[in-house]
């Protein structure tokens, strides 16, 4: 039995703990540590999964999820040294912090997994992204993807990219989050009620996003399905270009990869 303990049981990590009784874990094979008695007090009695501070995680568990904010993570490190068993592997979900952060503050040949999951893997519809540390191996790998897949998607890919991933797909649903905010404020400045404008937003995101995840098809082709000549949508499209729309997206998503680089800078060791 493989004993499973999450490190700050805030929405990330309590998707995660949700996502993995679902996926068959057993509660007493799962561990949490949370900082807010009441909140753990209310994990503990919705899941039936065990709360309790960093040393007894420590202790107790084979695989520690650290899903902390990267500004808490050097005095939860300075916790975990001194008490992390030999062998342990830690699975980080902070974005922006290397796996050579971990490497150096943690005892020699600690593995680590580095991964960049985002927001909706609260409703089971993740996409993490995952890349193996200097001493993480291929079970390593194969077990973090088991654990991940029971909130979403996971792909691997090289350390070197992962803060570009953080700007793609990490803070990504942000991105469609204010797009679809927009277009609701449009449509209320078009007279639509504001309930009906969500509706009619909110369910043509769900169809697109369907179509594109289903189908064979560039987004370009789906595009100029509905783009026809002299037609509304082509002048909708004039608008965004003219606005320069594609050039702001690309210039925001280099924005927030320039962040997560910055992130990581912050925990260089001197």
């Amino acid at each position: 039995m493989t004993t499973i303990a999450v490190l700050g049981a805030g929405k990330i990590g309590e998707a995660l703990l949700s996502g993995l009784l679902q996926g068959g874990r057993k509660a007493d094979e799962l561990l949490f540590t949370e900082k807010h008695p009441d909140r753990a007090a209310a994990l503990t009695a919705q899941y039936g999964v065990e709360g309790l501070d960093v040393a007894g995680a420590a202790q107790r568990a084979d695989v520690l999820v650290v899903a902390v904010k990267p500004q808490d993570i050097e005095p939860l490190l300075d916790e975990l040294s001194p008490v992390i068993k030999p062998g342990t592997l830690v699975v980080s979900l902070c974005a922006g912090l290397p796996t050579s952060l971990y490497e150096r503050r943690l005892p020699d040949s600690t593995p680590v997994v580095r991964v960049m999951p985002n927001t909706p893997m609260v409703v089971g519809e993740a996409m993490s992204a995952i890349s193996a540390g200097k001493y993480a191996t291929e079970e390593h790998l194969n077990l973090v993807e088991e654990l991940l897949r029971t909130v979403g998607q996971v792909a691997r890919v090289p350390e070197s990219q992962q803060d570009a991933v953080t700007a793609l797909s990490g803070s990504g649903p942000a991105y469609f989050f204010y797009l679809v905010e927009a277009m609701i404020d449009a449509g209320i400045l078009l007279g639509i009620p504001r309930d009906l404008a969500g509706r009619l937003i909110i369910q043509s995101a769900v169809g697109a996003a369907t179509m594109l995840n289903e189908g064979d098809q560039h987004p370009v082709i789906l595009r100029e399905a509905v783009t026809s000549p002299a037609g509304t949508t082509i002048m909708a499209i004039r608008e965004l270009e003219k606005h320069g729309v594609r050039a702001a997206m690309l210039a925001a998503i280099e924005a927030a990869r320039d962040r997560s680089v910055e992130l990581g800078r912050d925990h260089e060791a001197d």
